[in-house]
């Protein structure tokens, strides 16, 4: 065993999609046979999860995190405000923070990565208040959200990111967006915005083919108004992160990215409903340390 943690503080979200108590139970006991103390919680919101967090970080060397997206993205401010490193056990339908990672999804190998990984440091975004750690949508994703309900998830797994974005797809409607990207502005219309800080989205998809969730900026892509034809035959340019190869596309860069729509327009991040716009981007570079495989 390379790391000396000595306590460690196990929260682990029951409502995951895969993943069981067996499976868990033994990355525990291999834990304890390492001679580390392990603390578990069982968690199913957000406020129960800081709760933990707040009154274990001063006395825990590592937070594992068993849960999907979701569960690690809630507490992302949690983990910033305690300066906590933290694990992941990767339990979701869709994993994109433990794939940006590198961090596998098989349990006993996630365990093996606590006990010989080493600690990265990694950045977040930020966007009105909210910090998100794979992407902030506005528009198509935001639909396609609203698509994916529990019983799809349960029922269609990672398949069920396909069948929500093309029920969204279908009855998609343009806007327009004002960006200002590191103070440069730009007009354009779009069906989606995407803002990544990680690599992968929605069940593996490429946020950007040079994007790194350690590079302190943030990658933005805007889809133009184009018929589901178009958006069908540029489908494997798009999960590929291969924009700048689709003409359909608007890309850029940044580390501030400010917009602005005519009306207000819901923003997700990771999956969840943070804010309206207009909307500040921001990253935070180097903001939380994450174990990885070695």
């Amino acid at each position: 065993m390379s790391n000396e943690f000595k306590h460690i503080l196990l929260i682990i979200n029951p409502a995951s999609r895969s993943g069981n108590s067996a499976d868990i139970a033994r990355g525990v006991s291999r834990l304890e046979q390492a001679g580390i103390k392990v603390t578990e919680v069982v968690s199913v919101s957000m406020e129960k999860s800081c709760e933990a967090i707040f009154l274990y970080h001063t006395s825990v060397d590592l937070i594992i995190l068993a849960g999907g997206d979701g569960t690690v993205s809630s507490v992302a401010k949690c983990l910033l405000e305690t300066k906590s490193a933290f694990a992941i056990l990767p339990l979701g339908t869709a994993n994109d923070l433990a794939r940006s990672l590198d961090i596998p999804t098989d349990i006993d190998a996630a365990f093996e990565t606590i006990l010989t990984g080493r600690l990265k440091a990694i950045d977040l975004g930020w966007v009105n208040g909210s910090y998100f750690f794979n992407v902030a949508n506005i528009g198509l994703g935001v639909d396609v959200t609203h698509e994916l309900t529990p019983e799809v998830k349960k029922s269609w797994g990672v398949l069920g990111y396909l069948k929500a974005l093309f029920c969204s797809v279908v009855k998609a409607k343009h806007f327009r967006l004002k960006l200002k990207v590191d103070g440069k502005e730009h007009k354009i219309k779009s069906i989606h915005l995407g803002v990544g800080n990680g690599r992968f989205y929605g069940g593996g998809n490429i946020v950007d083919e040079d994007c790194m969730i350690d590079n302190g900026a943030l990658s933005v892509y805007s889809l133009k108004p184009q018929s589901l034809l178009d958006l069908l035959l540029h489908a494997p340019l798009l999960r590929y992160g291969q924009h700048a190869s689709n003409p359909q596309t608007f890309i850029c860069r940044g580390k501030r990215i400010e917009v602005a729509t005519h009306g207000a327009k819901e923003i997700h991040a990771d999956g969840e409903f943070v804010s309206y716009t207009p909307a500040t981007f921001k990253v935070v570079p180097q903001a939380l340390s994450v174990m990885v495989p070695s």
